[in-house]
């Protein structure tokens, strides 16, 4: 986490980064893409989710692909821009800030996505490997299991103790405090997970 001295020291420098970081992962690219395409609100089929997986159902690939790769850059861009300018201390104020905008966006009544692209949009911006290996467990778990909620839930569950064993303490901290968001974020998928009715991967919700 940030050192109490120099947060007491540069606080408005760390309201700033927060500030901006939260209204960039605040945007809602989901639904602007899938209204500006003519497809309506995404809010409105399948689980009402603003993220690329709901987008999807829209049967539009590219508008989904695009969504998945804008909410990972609103992670990644001001955490790039927060480490040039401040280092660790400011990238980890700009990754959980743009993760909390994403998921409680100020402009849809704090109603937003469950975070998974922005979180591994932050993660990329913090450390690359960490990174890769989010990407390494997801991917095995989504092969293992065939279910992509089983596979976030488990690659965010691995991500602090991937940033520990790479010695990035301070983000194995806050990714820690971000993977708590994100499971929260995910009750229903693990509530279906449990009573067996979540959908696999390929099959239609």
């Amino acid at each position: 986490m940030p050192d109490p001295i120099s947060w007491a020291a540069d606080w408005p420098f760390y309201a700033m980064t927060f500030a901006l970081s939260y209204l960039l992962g605040s945007i809602p690219f989901g639904l602007v893409l899938t209204k500006a395409a003519g497809l309506g609100d995404v809010r409105k089929i399948g689980s009402g989710n603003i993220g690329a997986t709901n987008v999807l159902r829209t049967g539009r690939k590219d508008i989904a692909f695009a969504t998945v790769m804008l909410d990972g850059l609103k992670g990644t861009l001001p955490v790039l821009a927060a480490f040039h300018f401040g280092g660790p201390d400011q990238a980890v104020t700009a990754a959980l800030a743009a993760l909390l905008g994403h998921l409680f966006p100020v402009w849809l009544g704090f109603k937003g996505g469950k975070g998974v692209a922005t979180y591994i949009g932050c993660l990329a911006g913090c450390s690359l490997y960490a990174g890769l290996g989010f990407g390494a467990v997801w991917l095995a778990m989504a092969f293992a299991l065939r279910f992509s909620s089983a596979a976030s839930l488990t690659a965010t569950f691995a991500t602090p103790f991937i940033l520990v064993a790479l010695n990035q303490i301070q983000y194995a901290e806050v990714f820690g405090l971000m993977t708590a968001l994100i499971w929260y974020k995910h009750t229903p998928n693990i509530q279906r997970l449990l009573s067996g009715t979540e959908s696999k991967i390929g099959k239609k919700s």
